[in-house]
């Protein structure tokens, strides 16, 4: 599985983004996939995954009730939906997949993984 994430730019605090992450190959949807994140100086940081059918999801608290992850696998395309952005969520997203379970969020987790998108949140 092959994985591209797109869709960041530079917000205003309370702005909204969309992020996509574009998957190859025809056992994508036998794949849970998660969004992690990396601000300058900091660890990797899980954010929010989702099921193999896209029933579930998993969110760390830090993003609940703002972010919302959803998936259409006959696209093969994963959506990170951000809302209500704030400063501290301007890191590196990157997308990762993960063919057991998807609520462990340890990056260990995950088999593989897509080169990151920018988000930049301005106070």
């Amino acid at each position: 599985v092959q994985l591209q994430a797109s869709g960041g730019g530079l917000v205003q605090a309370g702005g909204s983004l969309r992020l996509s992450c574009a998957a190859s190959g025809r056992t994508f949807r036998l794949y849970a996939v998660g969004w992690f994140r990396q601000a300058p100086g900091k660890e990797r940081e899980f954010v929010v995954a989702i099921s193999q059918s896209g029933g579930s999801t998993f969110t760390a608290d830090s993003v609940k009730g703002r972010f919302t992850i959803s998936r259409d696998n006959a696209k093969n395309m994963v959506y990170l939906q951000m809302n209500n952005l704030k400063p501290e969520d301007t890191a590196v997203y990157c997308c990762a997949a993960r063919r057991f379970g998807y609520s462990d969020p340890s990056p260990t987790m995950y088999d593989y993984w897509g080169q990151g998108t920018l988000v930049t949140v301005s106070s």
